[in-house]
Order: C-alpha cells, then structure tokens, then sequence
C-alpha cells in the first residue's frame, strides 16, 4: 500500500503538507466510512486506499459494510436507478425492506466513532441513530442526483436532513436541503495497480492471457455490466462507425455483491454480440486492477457512454493514461500524447488524485 511520500512527485510538496497541518487538530479522532459493499464499484475502490492514508495521518479510520438479503439489494437497486431518473415501480413494501433490513444493521453497529461517514442511499438510513450518540455524520452522495424520482427522494429526503452535512460530486447534483452541502470532485489515485504505469511487455502479456487480440485498434468500454451505463448503446454505435474504421470492441466489466441486475445485463450484452467476433466481452473479477490497467494503456479509445453518471471514474482513468488517441498512431506517438496529456492534467488539476 503506497504511502503518503510516494505522492509528493505527483501532487508536491505543498498539498502534503496541507494535508499533515489540516489532519493535526484531528489526530486521534475516530472516523467510520460505512457503504455497500466490500469489492466492486467506485466508493470501495477510493475507501480501500483511503482508509490506510488516513491512519498515516493520525486519525483512527475503519470501514464497515451494510449487511442485507436479495430482497435489500433489489430494493436498493430500484431506488439508484429511481435516484438517477429511470422509471421505477417502487412499493411500500420495498420502503420497508429498506427500513427493516438497516434497522437489523444498526442493532450490530455501534456507530460510536467521532465522524461517521455514509456512502449513498444503501446505509442513508442509518443516521436515525445519531441523535443518541451525538456524534458527527456526513452523507456523501456518489451518484446522479440531478432529476431524481420523486416519490424515492421524498422518502430519503428526511433521512439526508438528519446529517451534519452533505457531499455531492457535481453542483448540479446537489438538492434543496435544509443542511450545508459540499463539492469533493472525482478523484482516482494514480499509484493503485490500476492506474500506476506498466511497461509495454507486461501489458503485453497480460493482454495475451485475456485472450485480447491486438491485430486491430481497441475501442473500450469499462463499466459495471448496468443498464445506466448503456452497453447495449456502446455495441450499437460501434457497428454504425465499423465500416468507416477497422476496429474491435471490448466491454469489460465485474460484478457488485450489491448490484443483483448485474447478471441480467451481462447475459443480454453476450446475447447481442455474438453475432460479431470483432465485440468482445469479458467479465472479471472486482479485485483486477492490473488488468483493467493494461486494457485502458493497450486501447485507442475509451468509452463512457453512460446514461447517467455519478463519479465516472474511468473519465479520469483515461485522462491520467492519456487517452483517447487516434487509432492510427504509432506506439510511440501514442506514449508521447499520452505523456503530454498527463502532464497537462498535473498543472489544471483535471482529475486530483488522491481520493
């Protein structure tokens, strides 16, 4: 795990030391981030690199998952597609699942620590218990809130109320609330496996294991395999612009313990491209950073065709790796535009890296 120094080339100097002078007043203080799941998906991957640099800082960090049935998940799945805009027929059964299922969480967690940070509508509910413990709670929202359902908002909406404050990654996801609201961006961390560099042999290889053929230029989606991110709509704009460019297309995704749909989409996706050996779809364990590492450097382009979209991570990802590039480019054009980019994106800030 990498360690606080290892980012002084990349951020400088200056922000390493504003982050010891703003965590001294905390050290010691305890703080629990609490979301959905464990592996897969943008909130575990920041929490599971921030978590370590927190306690280099002095504060006592944890995490900690919200525990629930397939009943849960399919709820919660209803309420971030109803969240994010997409009709949704949501019952008031559902509204009691959700309320039941974090009621059986909140008897097992103490919930005691100094800063309790909650992770998207799954856990939001666990704030009725702040008034007892009289500690600290933040919500931070990960996702689209732009044009949400009405009747799912209203039924968040007094829970999100409860909390000291909350935090959106787009102003314009942010919500007429009676609490302060606040901006973090979208943030990847430039030294995780996924985003570290790799020299040309080893993507090399790791291509050839996935059975990735490099004969053409890779067109790329990475996403979980969910109908907001469209990877229907990816397959049928790569066969409108095929016969204009000699291409091939590669949808990557995984799996979330707290996505149920996730199946369903996948199998849909294999359904429709079949047909055509130049779509490629592969499904991959949460934990293959490297590999998706290796995908992003060996692509022309990288996609994000998402009809709604809350932190986008893989815009960044594509930006620290400079990309996209022309698919006509010689290997090292391409390294030297990829550099160019990522130098750019250090001096505007584009994508600040330690989440």
């Amino acid at each position: 795990m990498a360690r606080l120094e290892e980012y002084r080339p990349i951020v400088g100097s200056d922000t390493l030391e504003e982050l010891a002078l703003l965590a001294r007043p905390l050290a010691g203080k305890s703080v629990l981030n609490v979301n959905s799941t464990a592996v897969g998906g943008g909130v575990a991957e920041i929490l599971s690199r921030m978590i370590p640099l927190l306690r280099e800082l002095g504060l006592d960090a944890r995490w900690e998952v919200v525990k629930g049935g397939e009943d849960f998940y399919a709820v919660t799945k209803k309420f971030h597609n109803a969240l994010h805009g997409d009709p949704q027929t949501v019952t008031p059964k559902d509204f009691q699942v959700y309320e039941d299922t974090l009621d059986e969480n909140l008897s097992r967690m103490p919930l005691e620590e100094d800063f309790v940070f909650i992770h998207d509508p799954q856990p939001a509910a666990l704030v009725k218990k702040r008034r007892a413990l009289k500690n600290h709670w933040m919500w931070r929202c990960h996702i689209d809130l732009s044009r949400p359902d009405p009747s799912v908002w209203e039924f968040l909406k007094p829970y999100v109320e409860q909390y000291d404050a909350c935090v959106f990654s787009a102003p314009s996801f942010a919500q007429k609330l009676n609490i302060p609201q606040m901006l973090i961006a979208p943030s990847i961390d430039p030294l995780s496996d996924k985003n570290r560099e790799l020299p040309e042999s080893e993507i090399q290889a790791i291509l050839e294991r996935l059975g990735i053929p490099l004969d053409k230029p890779l067109v790329t989606q990475v996403s979980r395999f969910d109908r907001l991110k469209d990877p229907l709509g990816v397959i049928e704009a790569f066969l409108k612009v095929k016969s204009y460019v000699d291409a091939r297309l590669l949808l990557v995704g995984g799996t979330a313990d707290d996505d149920p749909e996730g199946a369903q989409v996948l199998a849909e996706v294999r359904e429709r491209a079949k047909a055509d050996p130049n779509i490629l779809v592969l499904c991959l364990p949460p934990t293959s950073h490297v590999e998706i590492n290796a995908i992003q450097r060996a692509s022309a382009v990288l996609v994000q065709k998402s009809l709604r979209e809350g932190f986008g991570l893989t815009v960044s990802e594509a930006l620290w790796k400079g990309n996209p590039s022309s698919p006509d480019r010689s290997e090292e054009s391409r390294f030297k535009s990829r550099t160019s980019i990522r130098e750019r994106s250090f001096t505007q800030r584009m994508a600040p890296p330690i989440g």
